[in-house]
């Protein structure tokens, strides 16, 4: 196995769920997230091998993941997932055990979720994956400043949420 092959394999590894759910975010259906998703990862090796150089491996990713995902979803004519849909990904309810008050309080993010427009959605899920604000701006091609303006409202929504 090259260095090439070894450092494409282990970013696939790394980060190829990651991908998978943010392209699911974006309204793809399951099957055309999975190829997305290794698309992706063959135009990583592609630029890799022709030479490119990419300072911030997962960034580059998640940037070429939105892209796809956008253009896959135009021609899918697709929406980006709703509030039920985002569900599915991420269990928003509390362990069966716990009190009645906690699982008010997650409905009521899970409500206030559902205010947040896609960018803070999309925001907040690449800051979740890790990426710092920089990196997000260049996933989703907005400047740094937009990035901050999104997550701060964002999480003071659902703060407010969460302590209502």
């Amino acid at each position: 196995m090259t260095p090439l092959d070894k450092q494409v394999t282990h970013a696939f590894e790394e980060c190829r769920d990651d991908v998978y759910r943010y392209l699911l975010t974006l309204g793809l259906t399951p099957p055309h997230a999975q190829d997305a998703a290794q698309e992706v990862f063959l135009r990583l090796y592609l630029a890799l091998r022709k030479g490119e150089s990419i300072q911030n491996l997962r960034g580059w990713v998640f940037r070429v993941a939105h892209n796809l995902g956008l253009d896959w979803r135009a021609k899918e004519r697709t929406e980006p997932l709703n509030a039920g849909s985002e569900a599915l990904l991420r269990d928003l309810r509390p362990p069966a055990d716990a009190g009645l008050i906690e699982r008010e309080r997650m409905k009521q993010i899970a409500e206030a979720w559902k205010t947040l427009s896609a960018q803070q959605r999309q925001c907040l899920y690449l800051r979740s994956e890790g990426l710092k604000y920089r990196e997000i701006a260049a996933a989703l091609g907005i400047s740094i400043s937009t990035v901050r303006e999104f997550l701060t409202r964002a999480i003071a929504r659902l703060q407010k949420a969460a302590h209502e």
